[in-house]
């Protein structure tokens, strides 16, 4: 019993008991295992909630004239809110490695399409930081699967992809309550038509086929500008914010803790498909953004750009919508009593200079700058922040405010309220896109942006698009938030002295892969 005592840790106990409501895990049986139930009652929850392509730019409490995020700004009133919070990149696999990595794309070399993470990182990230949790996560994002799938053995309890989808299989867990595996197994054995045509069980194929057929046809009224999907078109990739929002306030509520959790939802990532109570809710409200070049990474002519924007903002609503429904659950609950619980996302998205969406070289605000709201336990009045913050100084930040040792890998610092040596106003924040580089080799053609007090400094090169010298720009984001004044050839000392630091740490971090 003695040697049972010491080998047993909080993450076995909190294994055992993953499946079990937190009440049902008795100080006693802490005690045997050598915990402290004090100790298991101190440490706080973490819920990372992540919107996949939220731009910071199209939401009303940052300053948009649209008003896209009433529930937000209901509940934003008691959080802290960082008003110039950025990327680390700006589509989903640099952007996500970041925040979950707590270093840049350069560092964590995660900047290709459906990339991963360098090896060290498999194990240096936010799940590994929080041994003493027990770890959840999910997404509808198949490139952001990939991240997840690299980190599965620091994973607890990783919920599968098809669990939150309308082709999920919870009709067989209803009808086969005694074997959830087998029954998953055979009834996929059982709908799955093979190459010549024919199933396991036709019946049970076309029983199936036909249900999920009806299922969807119901839901289509609600969603008129198609059902929301998660990839491909087909019905497997179908999903709903409403059904994955009451999953999630079930199973934290019985999760064990302390957990830390991340949640990464598709929309308002497009197709830009909100549902009926929000379609046309923007029609004819007079909106009249400001009109901007072409730019030169706008590789094809993207038509009604407006109306996309319309469209965007519109799925914004509803996703405002279901956070607000969700935060609203966790607080009835008294879950957030003790629970950090955290909404950002890990790009942002436009639909102006002739670009639509983000799989752009163009590192212009919209892509880039993204929201981050932490609410805190306990807290009524809320926090407005605007010193400029990244995205990798999460999850240090996150360490810190729940007892866990910070990192010594990260490159991110402790995010203001919460650093004892105050604003750091001069402190330079970047952003990299390079996901035609090899993964690793020098960076030879990228996108990379540095930002320090009020100006942002834009160099991109290697590209056919730009000279051999680069293409750089500098905007004052406070004075011209809009981008639309390069003060590159009116500021010259400001431009040489921000590209120069440039220069100088794309060669510190190229020297690794010379």
């Amino acid at each position: 019993m003695e040697n049972m005592k010491r080998q047993a840790t909080r993450r076995d106990f909190l294994k055992v008991t993953g499946a079990l409501p937190a009440g049902l895990a008795a100080s006693h049986l802490l005690k045997k295992m050598g915990l402290d139930p004090l100790y298991q009652q101190e440490r706080r929850n973490v819920i990372v909630i992540v919107f996949d392509a939220f731009s910071a730019y199209n939401i009303s409490i940052h300053g948009y004239s649209r008003e896209t995020t009433p529930n937000i700004a209901r509940i934003a009133k008691r959080a802290i809110v960082y008003h110039n919070h950025f990327a680390g990149g700006n589509f989903t696999t640099p952007g996500t490695a970041s925040l979950l990595t707590g270093v840049l794309p350069w560092t964590h070399r995660a900047f290709q399409p459906k990339g991963e993470v360098a090896e060290p990182f498999v194990t240096r990230n936010l799940f590994g930081a929080f041994p003493d949790h027990y770890s959840m996560a999910y997404t509808h994002n198949g490139w952001a699967g990939i991240l997840l799938n690299q980190f599965a053995d620091l994973l607890d309890e990783y919920i599968p992809r098809e669990k939150l989808l309308l082709g999920s299989d919870d009709i067989i867990h209803a009808l086969f309550r005694k074997d959830d595996d087998t029954a998953s197994l055979s009834w996929l054995r059982n709908s799955n038509v093979n190459e010549q045509g024919y199933a396991y069980s036709l019946l049970l194929s076309h029983f199936y086929q036909e249900y999920q057929e009806k299922k969807i046809q119901n839901l289509k009224p609600l969603f008129p500008r198609g059902l929301p999907t998660a990839g491909s078109l087909g019905s497997d990739n179908i999903f709903m914010l409403e059904p994955a929002v009451d999953y999630l306030t079930k199973r934290l509520m019985s999760a064990p803790r302390p957990f830390i959790g991340y949640f990464h939802f598709l929309p308002p990532h497009d197709p830009y498909r909100t549902s009926s109570e929000f379609y046309d809710y923007f029609r004819g409200d007079g909106f009249n953004p400001p009109e901007k070049p072409f730019d030169i990474f706008a590789t094809r002519v993207h038509k009604d750009l407006l109306r996309k924007r319309t469209e965007y903002d519109e799925f914004i609503l509803y996703c405002d919508k279901e956070f607000g429904r969700l935060y609203d659950q966790l607080e009835s609950s008294g879950l957030l009593e003790d629970t950090w619980l955290i909404l950002t996302s890990d790009h942002g998205e436009m639909n102006e200079r002739g670009i639509s969406g983000h799989s752009t070289n163009a590192l212009y605000q919209p892509v880039i700058r993204i929201p981050l709201m932490i609410f805190e336990p306990g807290r009524e009045v809320g926090v407005d922040i605007h010193e400029n913050t990244s995205a990798i100084d999460l999850l240090p930040t996150l360490a810190y405010l729940t007892g866990q040792k910070i990192p010594d890998w990260t490159e991110g610092v402790l995010l203001p309220p919460f650093a004892s040596s105050g604003a750091r106003p001069d402190r330079s924040i970047y952003v990299v896109r390079a996901n035609d580089n090899a993964q690793y080799a020098p960076l030879t053609q990228a996108s990379t942006m540095l930002v320090r007090e009020n100006y942002k400094l834009l160099y991109y090169f290697g590209y056919p698009e730009v000279s051999n010298g680069g293409l750089v720009k500098l905007f004052d984001i406070r004075a011209d938030p809009e981008e639309l004044n390069d003060l590159f050839s009116s500021l010259k000392g400001i431009a040489g002295e921000l590209l120069n630091e440039l220069k100088t740490k794309l060669a510190e971090v190229n020297e690794p892969y010379l």
